[in-house]
């Protein structure tokens, strides 16, 4: 005979107390809001930055925008330089992701992967939110080390698994391919620097997606 105490479940716990399922549905939910909430913030972040510039905008009008308290902010991240950085680091991971599913899935070629990466995201560079942010903002904000290293850790994998497969290919001669990722990823990197500082209606656009296809042409064996 099962005998329940007054005030308890038939499980033995305090009326009123969770379960371990309704602990871990709490749990789940908590993170989700907690998710949501960051979302909020640098979407919100990401348009003003965008808009403005990282100096121009306060973190008053970037919880006002999200919706959100400032504790909420702060519980988050550090500071408006920390949530910049996650502002800047979602603005590369969407670019790599981007780049990866348009331009490179349609290529012939490794080599012509390559290429079409390289343009789109020489494109992307046009984009007023991402020349503000990742080319602008970023280096002066975070410091060149650090902006380095963040482009690096989306933008290189995606470059040097294209290279080593060109290579594997007999597109590109054998060699080392870090060195000359990296050679790529700079001469790219610096290609975008130029097209996000110049106004002169995309000819400095052209001019650096005609030296990138010269560049990544005389690499082709057989040329």
């Amino acid at each position: 005979m099962h005998v329940k105490l007054k005030g308890q479940t038939p499980e033995g716990r305090e009326v009123g107390e969770a379960g371990p399922a309704e602990a871990a549905q709490a749990r789940t939910l908590k993170a989700e809001q907690a998710e949501a909430t960051r979302a909020a913030l640098i979407a919100a972040a990401r348009a003003l930055f965008a808009e403005r510039g990282y100096a121009a905008v306060g973190t008053e009008e970037i919880v006002r925008a999200a919706g959100v308290t400032r504790g909420a902010l702060y519980h988050h991240f550090a500071g408006k330089q920390e949530l910049f950085q996650a502002v800047y680091e979602s603005v590369e991971q969407k670019l790599v992701e981007q780049i990866a599913a348009s331009a490179l899935a349609g290529a012939s070629d490794p080599l012509e992967a390559l290429r079409a990466g390289a343009q789109a995201f020489l494109d992307a560079c046009e984009d007023p939110a991402v020349q503000r942010i990742a080319l602008v903002d970023a280096p002066s904000v975070l410091g060149w080390e650090q902006w380095r290293d963040i482009g690096l850790r989306y933008g290189f994998g995606l470059v040097q698994g294209t290279v080593e497969a060109a290579i594997e290919a007999g597109l590109i001669e054998p060699q080392p391919a870090g060195p000359l990722s990296h050679l790529l990823l700079g001469a790219i990197d610096e290609g975008a620097m130029l097209i996000a500082r110049a106004d002169d209606d995309g000819k400095t656009r052209e001019q650096v997606g005609a030296s990138v296809e010269r560049m990544l042409n005389a690499l082709r064996v057989g040329r």
